[in-house]
Parts: C-alpha cells; sequence; structure tokens
C-alpha cells in the first residue's frame, strides 16, 4: 500500500517506521494507526527484516499523542472500539516475534507514550519529553498505558504519571526504567541501529523465543513461567541455529544462523 501518514523503509535486516505528520506533532489518527498495522505485518512476514526502530519526522516529536480533533467525535460505542482497535495494533507490535526499538526523539505523549511501551526497547533524545496527560482531556489511556507502564514501571509510577498528567524528561523516564539509554539529538538513530546490529548478530529463533519468554513469563507466575522457560530452551536445542552457534563457538569463528 501507499503510505501517507509514515515512512516505511527496509534496509539491512532493519525495518524503518517514521511517524510522518509533523504539522501535527505526528499525532496518531485512525489512518496512520491502520498504516502501522500495515507495515508491521509486512515486516513481520518478511525474513530479511530482524527488528524494527520506530522514530518520529522532525525534531519536535516522536508521537505526541492522539489526533485530538478525531478523539473528541468519539461516542462511547466508538469510543471503546477505537480503544481496541488501537491496543491491537500495539499487541501486534509487542507481540510479532520480532524486537522493535523505539527511537524518542521529541514528545511522547498520550497515544505516543503507549506506543513506545509497547516497543521491546526504548531508547531517547535528551530533548525528549514523555507523559500520559489523558486525564488533562478528561479521559483516560485508552492504548494500553495503564496496563504496560504499571508492569514497566511499577504501579506507584503509573499513578502519579496517569493521575497528574505531567511530562517526564527524557533523564527521569531512564530513572524510572521507562527508557534504557539517553543520547544527544544527533546520536539517537546511530545509537538504535547499533542495538539492532547486535540483535542481527544473534539467533532468530534464539532471539524469538526469549522475547516470548520474557513476555509471557511476565504474565505468569515464576514457577510457571520457569517451566515456560524451560520449553523454549529445550524447543531451541532442536534447532539448526543450535547447532551451528554451539559449533561455531566451539570452531572460534563467526556463526553464520538461518533462522531454523
Amino acid at each position: 500500500m501507499g503510505y501517507e501518514n509514515i515512512l516505511y523503509e527496509k534496509k539491512d535486516g532493519i525495518a524503518y517506521i517514521t511517524f510522518n505528520r509533523p504539522k501535527v506533532q505526528n499525532a496518531l489518527n485512525r489512518k496512520t494507526v491502520e498504516e502501522l498495522r500495515h507495515a508491521l505485518l509486512d515486516a513481520r512476514d518478511d525474513s530479511a527484516v530482524r527488528v524494527l526502530i520506530l522514530t518520529g519526522a522532525g525534531e519536535k516529536a516522536f508521537v505526541a499523542g492522539a489526533d485530538i480533533s478525531e478523539l473528541a467525535l468519539q461516542t462511547p460505542v466508538n469510543g471503546k472500539e477505537f480503544s481496541l482497535f488501537g491496543q491491537s495494533v500495539f499487541h501486534l507490535l509487542e507481540t510479532m516475534g520480532k524486537p522493535s526499538i523505539c527511537a524518542i526523539n521529541g514528545f511522547a505523549l498520550g497515544g505516543g507514550c503507549e506506543l513506545a511501551l509497547s516497543c521491546t526497547i526504548r531508547i531517547a533524545s535528551k530533548t525528549a519529553k514523555l507523559g500520559q496527560p489523558e486525564v488533562k482531556l478528561g479521559i483516560l489511556p485508552g492504548y494500553g498505558g495503564s496496563q504496560r507502564l504499571a508492569r514497566l514501571c511499577g504501579k506507584g509510577v503509573a499513578h502519579e504519571l496517569c493521575l497528574t498528567g505531567e511530562m517526564i524528561t527524557a533523564e527521569e523516564a531512564q530513572r524510572i526504567g521507562l527508557v534504557n539509554h539517553v543520547h544527544e539529538p544527533a546520536e539517537l538513530i546511530p545509537a538504535a541501529e547499533a542495538i539492532a546490529k547486535k540483535i542481527i548478530a544473534n539467533g532468530p529463533l534464539a532471539v524469538k523465543f526469549t522475547m516470548e519468554a520474557i513476555e509471557r513469563g511476565m504474565e505468569m507466575p515464576q514457577e510457571e513461567g520457569l517451566f515456560l522457560e524451560a520449553t523454549l530452551f529445550g524447543v531451541a536445542c532442536a534447532t539448526e541455529d543450535m547447532r551451528e552457534g554451539t559449533k561455531a563457538f566451539l570452531e572460534k569463528r563467526v556463526p553464520q544462523f538461518k533462522g531454523k
């Protein structure tokens, strides 16, 4: 499909998704989320894509939130569908079996913060501002913010950010565990690419199984999570990649993984 609100390109095993509505600070409307869904499905089904990098066009915003002009028209019925659709796309991003790196280059507010929370790894520019300001509009997070923020940073942090609606700096986001690293603006994408290359050097199935163990294990009691880990470990031991990885280690050479 032709994209109007995002830029989508693939290079050297990385799929780049750039939100491209700079006049409205890359705000998410329905069409943008639909385009994101299409790009995610394409990246998921392309074996050449190993990692995704998400960022925003311009220097001011990653995604500054939902499109308020669209949001203001929601009815109770439409509002629930609006929320469920966005949640389904973000869930796809979170569970597609390929890691995503969110390069937060500016405002990540509301739906933008929720989108970042759905990514596997988050890094931020020093100029970034993050927050869940929905209560200031008389609503609450609708794309998973109340759930993922609490799981990632703890209930107390989630309550404070979601109930006050205040923005925090990139440094504060790093302190509370919302982002992994903070970089100078010019270093943000190179830093994301450096992480991506480290992931790409590893076994594709091992990466996929590890993500599954973490994502699903977080929702389980530890004993069940350990059982899931052991099961996935056993599956990994049956792969060609496992045999190649161990053989390469013993032969002191770089492994040539095939994702099989």
